[in-house]
């Protein structure tokens, strides 16, 4: 007998949807309003945000305002009516590719209409059933559902661990020889959840051993790392090892969208064979416009990114000094690690919200191991010290009730 599918999805919500009820709206699809900044609402209060994807400041940087402003003036958000083969290119579409090409040093650019749909439709596009993709284990969502669509085989190395790529690379080199195929290594810049960099030096080193490509999400480090603020592989000083570099718009530039740089031949088949940009309507102008401004700062004004180590120095080291545990990382990506229960950490995070004004990420099991709580701080160059030095002392004190068991209860915090 024929299983109904409605029926099946009410019971197994999911890991996370088993919550829904009672965390949707607070822990889960908050609202936070007002103007994007260190500073906002939640739920009538204004409170200290550590949660928004705004490295630099530009979200409300009044030049930025002014040309999403005209953008939308000029355009409107329908233009180009159409996907960018068909009817819906233009000259700012090619300018900013242009512009992006040579800020991150590579020959040719594709633009994506978002940075998720991207990495997935091109680790499709790029690769065959005779191929064999190597990838890291803590990979961000978007890879994992890219590679599931693979029809090839596919090898994965422990997190980070450079033997272990060889080792996968021993296997793929081996397949590929029978196969005809070739082999695609890919991992991150910048690991979101623990704030690591790839080990993208040691992994372009590998090619004198193997024959591999490899492909770079660098979602969070464009804009935040390097000399110019051109990514990982220019902090690490492999860029040119990094063969297909994707950046997102969905950090630094405070934007929606992405990009995908290689070399001009690879670019042209991503932009003939990419069926999620060849089947969908072409950024919208106003956005493009808006990211053209968003990078001539980024190219120009260096004081962003540096204000923006200035606060993240001073939140790692400040934290590191009051006892925390950060981790691994090396970004400014700024995780605090605690022990304690899924009602501990709701609790923790309710005492957090309302009782110190602090909103920033909670991340629990399922995504981390059971009994750990992940705090996850996200500083930008709009910050200030003060912002830093009320937030450590609130952690300590938090830190301080988790420990003497003050969050220990069954039921979540109501909300």
């Amino acid at each position: 007998m024929a299983q109904d599918i409605f029926e099946r999805i009410k019971k197994d919500r999911g890991p996370i949807g088993i919550h829904a009820k009672e965390s949707h709206g607070y822990f889960t699809f908050p609202k936070l309003e007002g103007d994007i900044g260190p500073h906002m609402i939640f739920r009538g209060k204004k409170r200290l945000n550590w949660s928004l994807n705004n490295y630099l400041g530009l979200a409300n940087h009044p030049e930025v305002r002014k040309a999403d402003t005209d953008g939308a003036a000029q355009f409107g958000l329908a233009a180009p009516m159409g996907a960018r083969m068909m009817s819906g290119n233009s000259n700012y579409h090619e300018q900013l590719e242009n512009e992006l090409s040579a800020f991150v040093g590579k020959e040719d650019t594709i633009l994506c209409n978002f940075g998720y749909q991207a990495m997935v439709s091109a680790i499709d596009c790029l690769v065959d059933r005779r191929d064999v993709i190597v990838y890291d284990a803590e990979s961000h969502a978007c890879i994992l559902d890219g590679v599931r669509l693979h029809m090839g085989k596919r090898y994965v190395f422990k997190h980070n661990d450079v033997e272990d790529c060889e080792k996968q690379l021993q296997r793929a080199t081996k397949l590929v020889e029978e196969t005809g195929g070739g082999i695609l290594v890919i991992t991150e810049g910048v690991f979101g959840m623990r704030g690591d960099q790839g080990k993208l030096k040691e992994i372009v080193d590998l090619k004198k051993k193997f024959n591999f490509r490899l492909f770079v999400d660098d979602a969070h480090g464009i804009g935040t790392l390097g000399a110019t603020g051109a990514g990982t592989g220019e902090e690490q000083g492999c860029q040119d090892g990094v063969d297909v570099y994707f950046g997102t718009f969905a950090k630094s530039f405070a934007l929606v969208g992405g990009f995908i740089s290689s070399e001009e031949q690879v670019v042209e088949y991503l932009r003939y064979n990419m069926r999620s940009q060849i089947f969908a309507k072409a950024l919208p102008l106003p956005l493009v416009y808006g990211a053209l401004k968003r990078l001539e700062l980024m190219r120009t004004q260096p004081q962003f990114k540096e204000k923006l180590w200035t606060i993240t120095n001073a939140l790692q080291s400040g934290l590191k000094e009051a006892g925390f545990e950060i981790g691994p990382t090396d970004s400014c990506v700024t995780p605090v690690y605690m022990n304690g229960s899924i009602p501990e950490s709701t609790n923790l995070i309710f005492d957090l919200r309302e009782n110190y004004n602090i909103f920033c990420s909670m991340v629990v099991y399922p995504v981390v191991p059971k009994g750990m709580i992940i705090l996850r701080l996200i500083p930008t160059a709009v910050h200030t010290m003060e912002d830093v030095q009320y937030t450590i002392e609130s952690f300590s004190k938090i830190v301080g009730k988790l420990k003497a068991g003050e969050y220990m209860s069954d039921k979540i915090a109501s909300v």
